[in-house]
């Protein structure tokens, strides 16, 4: 078998893909509960886990090339699983589609933990401006200079 490194290149990539998704779930719930601390707590794990996977993408990248120069065929995932024989061909597909199908949903994950926080800010930028909008405004609760504590009103 002479994808054997490769395929462990890939099972390697699996088994980081899951404990990054586990990273991203909390993440969501963080930022859905609000938890900034906790976020910015986990943020530094997911890039170190993000950056992990690169490294072994680059890996297997490296591999497949390497074992395509030694098959004679093109640099290509068709051409290199055409050059293998049946069986192992049949292998190295299932597993490519494994890693094809984790990456899928990694990349969703990121793609609605960015909305979820994009969507935060925003809300944080509204409620502060409507905060400035608020103290400017001459007439009603913020309209009269003092020096005590200014409660929130429903506006903000």
């Amino acid at each position: 078998m002479i994808t054997k490194e490769l395929q462990a290149i890939w099972w390697e990539w699996l088994g980081h893909s899951e404990r990054l998704l586990r990273s991203l779930h909390e993440q969501t719930a963080a930022v859905m509960l609000r938890d900034v601390e906790r976020v910015e707590r986990l943020q530094p794990e997911i890039e170190r886990q993000i950056s992990g996977l690169k490294e072994i993408d680059e890996r297997a990248v490296a591999c497949a090339k390497g074992l395509a120069e030694k098959l004679g065929c093109k640099p290509t995932f068709r051409s290199l699983v055409d050059a293998l024989e049946q069986d192992e061909a049949r292998e190295v597909h299932a597993v490519a589609n494994r890693v094809k199908a984790a990456a899928q949903t990694v990349q969703s994950v990121v793609e609605k933990n960015q909305s979820l926080i994009e969507n935060e800010l925003a809300y944080v930028a509204g409620s502060l401006h409507l905060l400035a909008k608020a103290t400017e405004n001459k007439e009603g609760a913020f309209g009269t200079r003092t020096h005590a504590a200014v409660l929130l009103d429903q506006t903000a």
